[in-house]
């Protein structure tokens, strides 16, 4: 039995405004009771002089969740009677959103489950449909793996990404960030590609002047630099072997030295690594420090394939279209998402990105059609045959080099656009185009 009705004025309405986060009160029979100003500022407010329940509201639906095909955390609350959590995507004033529900039972002095109060945490940087630089999916191994980051970011402990080259671990190790309470510090990365045991030291600890030839200033590391915020270590498998005794005497004692220095310092930060490498088989091997990878891998994450999440890649490809054509102006046809969905790609996420630049150049057009895209593919297709009947053979840095000079040609020298489309950092970028020159 009700001992309210839908009363914003209400005690137990009142009582919503301690959480600080978007909550609701709901009643066994799904309907919502009121509301508190955080869920009215992020998801708009209800007209309560009509009957709203949970289900429509947040998803559109005319039945419960658990008759629409997904996860109930009322329907499962009433059945255990306990606290139950579950990701769900919702809609809001922005579009469809991927929020965190707690659901918390509430008893009244017979014991009987009388109301529920359902706590809402939107994701950050998560989206179900077309977003500008978010995590963008809809798919089960794409909300599995979301529900882990949503899980683990409001913790300070390690976190381990893990996934093919190209699944979007950057944007994974940002979302972990700004879900923590460090969000408001710095996010600092460290791409460990490419460093020798001397600019891997010099990056991470920094130098001072006069520490090694070209070393004209003091320099902070990148480490110093996270400090009350988050590190993120992209492909730490490729750390020198000789150099993660120096990684591991940091993650366990929150101490550096920088190159040519006696002064220790401190930095207080969360860590996130990650690598597209098997780590367990690299310690088999003796290519990787046993203790170090013990210390990393406390919550490790996986980062599913375009393989594993192929419903997603139409929403994917337009969200990506949105990045490299920010006009708007292009859009892909019915057949060309159809034609993407079957294609393969080894380099996931950013080989697709890659797809969708080259059509944008060779489209007639501004709605993208499935010849183009099948242009697109032929041309890859074409450079991989030529390769394999004998063209010369090219070392992987000078590859490299010439796509970066491509790149900042086509681009007019914008470093930022040329970053975000190789997906590194501007840091990383000013690193390699000194190799360049």
């Amino acid at each position: 039995m009700n001992l309210i009705t839908s009363d914003q004025s209400s005690p137990m309405a009142a009582m919503l405004e301690g959480y600080d986060c978007p909550a609701i009160l709901v009643s066994a029979e799904y309907e919502i009771l009121a509301t508190n100003t955080r869920y009215q500022d992020s998801f708009g407010s209800i007209d309560f002089t009509r009957t709203n329940r949970c289900f429509q509201v947040s998803h559109g639906y005319e039945v419960p969740c658990d008759q629409a095909g997904e996860d109930c955390p009322l329907g499962a609350a009433k059945k255990s009677g306990h606290k139950e959590r579950v990701l769900h995507i919702h809609q809001t004033p922005r579009g469809k959103e991927h929020v965190d529900v707690e659901m918390l039972p509430i008893h009244n002095a017979e014991g009987e489950l009388i109301y529920f109060v359902e706590l809402l945490h939107p994701v950050p940087l998560a989206s179900g449909e077309v977003g500008d630089k978010t995590l963008v999916g809809e798919s089960k191994a794409f909300n599995d793996m979301l529900e882990k980051i949503a899980r683990v970011g409001k913790s300070d402990i390690s976190v381990l990404l893990l996934g093919e080259s190209g699944t979007g671990k950057e944007l994974a190790a940002r979302a972990i960030h700004e879900a923590g309470e460090r969000k408001e510090k710095p996010l600092v990365t460290l791409e460990c590609t490419g460093l020798t045991d001397s600019l891997f030291e010099s990056e991470l600890f920094g130098h001072v002047k006069g520490a090694f030839t070209g070393a004209t200033s003091n320099k902070k590391g990148l480490a110093e630099e996270a400090n009350g915020g988050t590190l993120f270590l992209d492909e730490i498998g490729d750390v020198p072997l000789q150099t993660q005794v120096k990684l591991l005497r940091l993650l366990e004692t929150g101490t550096l030295r920088p190159v040519g220095s006696a002064e220790v310092r401190r930095s207080d930060f969360r860590l996130v690594c990650a690598t597209h490498r098997n780590l367990s088989q690299m310690v088999e091997d003796g290519e990787f420090r046993d203790d170090l990878f013990y210390r990393i891998n406390v919550f490790p994450i996986h980062l599913p394939s375009l393989a594993e999440r192929v419903d997603d890649i139409p929403l994917l490809a337009n969200s990506l279209l949105k990045r490299v054509a920010p006009s708007g102006k292009f859009s892909l046809s019915g057949k060309a998402q159809e034609r993407l969905k079957a294609q393969s790609y080894k380099g996931n996420i950013r080989e697709l990105r890659n797809i969708l630049s080259r059509a944008i150049v060779l489209s007639d057009t501004e709605e993208i059609n499935e010849s183009t895209i099948e242009e697109c593919f032929f041309d890859s297709e074409v450079r991989s045959e030529s390769k394999k009947e004998g063209m010369k053979e090219v070392d992987l840095k000078t590859l490299e080099q010439e796509y970066i000079a491509r790149l900042m040609a086509s681009y007019g020298g914008d470093k930022e656009k040329v970053a975000d489309v190789l997906g590194i950092s501007q840091r990383s970028l000013y690193r390699k185009l000194e190799s360049i020159e």
